[in-house]
């Protein structure tokens, strides 16, 4: 799976050059990251509704959706895909609470670490 995203994510920075009339990842790029970052979150609330229905086709595509839209999103900010697997790796095999409690801030019980 990380091979699809490592792909994806390359495919993506080498569009961020591409014309934006062409490809649909440099017409959402040349719009600046705050209008990517508003895509990401139109993506990921669809993710959300999709859920709550229970809808699990409807789910899958979305959470494709919110992948693309959230490895354009860290392109538009110069944030490598490989930081965060990076980030993620860090996290691994520590547990929720002493990840929580490393940080210091109060941002739910499933929320930061991996396991």
């Amino acid at each position: 799976m990380t091979h699809t995203l490592d792909a994806l994510a390359a495919t993506i920075v080498e569009r961020s050059a591409a014309d934006p009339q062409t490809s649909w990842t440099a017409r959402l790029l040349a719009r600046g990251p705050n209008k990517v970052a508003e895509k990401f979150g139109e993506e990921a609330v669809e993710a959300i509704v999709a859920c709550v229905a229970d809808d699990r086709a409807n789910l899958t595509e979305e959470a494709a959706d919110v992948i693309y839209h959230l490895l354009v999103m860290l392109t538009a900010r110069g944030v490598a895909f490989a930081d965060v697997l990076a980030e993620l790796d860090r996290r691994q095999g520590r547990s929720g609470l002493a990840e929580k409690a490393a940080r210091g801030a109060d941002t739910g019980p499933d929320q930061g670490p991996l396991a």
